[in-house]
């Protein structure tokens, strides 16, 4: 378990009941080279207590942004939010006495000790200075960085950095987390043990916890819940599960000739819900629990006198759900350039 941990007085006197966070038609446009940007354009969010939300979506897709806005670094166009109850614009200070907030870059300087950048952030969230000291080494050990604590950041591994960027963002123990692409730049194992202390701080203490990423693994594995974001709008949002078992199974089925697929697309076409496509002797299904209908279907091809010569049944992806959406694959726009990063 992570350690016991130092709670802050904090003025909840107006924080309303309800969802933690909550937007109507947030929107944010920036301008470039003459250009109007619409970065977020009318985000609609409610986030309740205790909720781990991922949003998923390409580089350039209005993530960052929303971040930036729910967490008072930048100010909405148009439209409102409220996290833990206060407004971003009116009530930036309360916003920021309630969360935390893991951004791109290190949060570090490079020639500072990371003990010392814990302490100073705990002194500026008003712990004593004996309270202070106690909560960096408990974030320390937390975080697996107590026998890198006197070393300069510039020294740190990336994925140490990143560690320390994520103990520094919860020295005031914030009831609500925001990490903005928190896996960008780590290696797998890096990625993973940072993906076991976010679990666990949702788990465990009950944080709020919404993060972006393009990583699909990343959103799949973590997230109760998955707002997949383009273009600044959100196109979907439900549990990972939720989302890619309304899309189906993917059942790939190869036959001897064209004209053995085509009439086997025929029958499989009878299939409630299916999409057929057929491409020479090829032919895919796709299906609402396909993997279930497949030895059926394999049985009733041969029956007919269009046996399958090869089949192969894919579970779908969050890349399969943003490509039906979209008619795009995440994985190939998220090497495009960002918009967020050039309007921030």
């Amino acid at each position: 378990m992570l350690p016991s941990v130092v709670v802050m007085e904090m003025n909840t006197t107006h924080q309303a009941s309800g969802p933690v966070i909550r937007t109507a038609g947030l929107t944010r446009h920036f301008t470039r080279n003459k250009q109007t940007i619409e970065a977020v354009r009318g985000l609609d969010l409610e986030v309740a207590a205790g909720e781990l939300v991922a949003f998923l979506g390409p580089n350039g897709a209005g993530k960052s942004t929303t971040l930036r806005m729910l967490t008072t670094l930048i100010a909405p166009t148009a439209g409102t939010a409220t996290v833990a109850g206060f407004d971003v614009v009116r009530d930036r200070a309360a916003v920021r006495r309630s969360i935390g907030y893991v951004g791109q870059g290190n949060a570090a300087g490079h020639q500072y000790r990371g003990r010392d950048e814990i302490m100073c952030q705990a002194r500026a969230h008003g712990l004593s200075r004996r309270d202070a000291r106690t909560r960096t080494e408990e974030l320390l050990e937390a975080f697996d960085l107590t026998e890198h604590a006197d070393r300069p950041v510039a020294q740190l591994s990336g994925g140490q950095r990143r560690r320390l960027d994520v103990a520094i963002g919860l020295v005031q123990e914030p009831p609500i987390l925001f990490l903005d692409e928190p896996s960008t730049g780590l290696d797998p194992q890096n990625r993973v043990n940072l993906q076991e202390q976010v679990r666990r701080l949702n788990a465990e203490l009950g944080t709020t916890i919404v993060l972006t990423t393009h990583y699909l693994e990343e959103a799949d594995a973590l997230a109760g819940r998955v707002i997949v974001i383009d273009h600044g709008q959100v196109i979907a949002d439900d549990r990972a599960a939720a989302l890619k078992s309304a899309l189906g199974d993917l059942v790939a089925m190869d036959f001897a000739s064209a004209d053995a697929a085509r009439a086997a697309a025929e029958r499989a076409d009878r299939i409630e819900g299916a999409q057929v496509s057929v491409t020479g002797s090829h032919v895919a299904l796709r299906a609402a629990f396909g993997r279930d209908a497949a030895p059926g279907l394999v049985a009733d091809l041969a029956a007919a006198g269009t046996p399958v010569t090869r089949i192969e049944v894919v579970g779908p992806t969050l890349d399969d759900v943003f490509l039906d959406l979209t008619g795009r694959s995440l994985r190939e726009t998220s090497t495009t350039t960002s918009t967020e990063g050039a309007a921030a």
